[in-house]
């Protein structure tokens, strides 16, 4: 489906109350195996996924090589285009893969979504613990969950549990994954099993949100 110069690709139930909204990573595009077992985890479970592109990937895959990342303002503003185009916030979960959960945190506050969910952040560059990205994730106020590895080079166990971030954000270690939630080669776990539980436990996270927001029966005012 392309609405714009936005093009989406869908799965799940057209009819779900939620759409998680998953931006690629840096150097991977929306149809790589990461993200299409991602979204179809997610969508087999009962919750409408979109997947789309910025503009760099957009432009690698017309032209058939590779760019680097727009600057994070082109990032942006695709990714508010990307919600305005799917109704606004307030039904989205918005997320995605290292760079694109990123987005998303810097602009969850701004178009009010409903959550956030961050595969893989990059808490900050490797080798460089020093060079902390957590200024956005640490004011959003969407209940949030990160899916992390815990040998991602981005951020350790160790690292993060120093950050001092807000209850609303929440950590899923998944264990032996690196910054792509792969498994080591000898691992008795494959990497396609790693990223169905990762997408369970999102799947999981969204269905939480919406039960969070029915009222509860118990608390209604008796009726005049």
């Amino acid at each position: 489906m392309t609405t714009g110069n936005i093009k989406f690709l869908f799965d799940g139930p057209e009819d779900s109350d939620v759409t998680v909204v998953l931006a690629h990573g840096a150097g991977v595009p929306m149809d790589a195996p990461f993200m299409t077992t991602f979204a179809e985890g997610i969508g087999e479970r009962g919750i409408r996924v979109a997947r789309f592109e910025f503009p760099y990937m957009q432009r690698q895959r017309a032209e058939g090589k590779r760019f680097p990342p727009s600057p994070t303002p082109v990032l942006v503003e695709r990714y508010l285009a990307v919600v305005g185009a799917l109704g606004g916030g307030a039904g989205l979960v918005i997320g995605g893969k290292s760079l694109g959960g990123r987005i998303a945190t810097l602009i969850a506050n701004q178009v009010g979504a409903k959550g956030v969910v961050c595969l893989g952040y990059p808490f900050h560059p490797p080798e460089k613990p020093e060079n902390v990205r957590i200024e956005y994730l640490k004011n959003v106020s969407a209940p949030t969950l990160i899916l992390q590895g815990a040998e991602d080079p981005f951020g350790a166990p160790d690292e993060v549990a120093g950050y001092g971030l807000p209850d609303n954000v929440k950590i899923t270690w998944l264990d032996g994954g690196d910054h792509h939630l792969a498994m080591a080669e000898d691992s008795e776990i494959s990497d396609e099993q790693n990223w169905a539980e990762g997408a369970g436990a999102i799947a999981e996270f969204v269905a939480g949100l919406s039960s969070s927001a029915e009222p509860d029966e118990g608390d209604e005012s008796p009726p005049d």
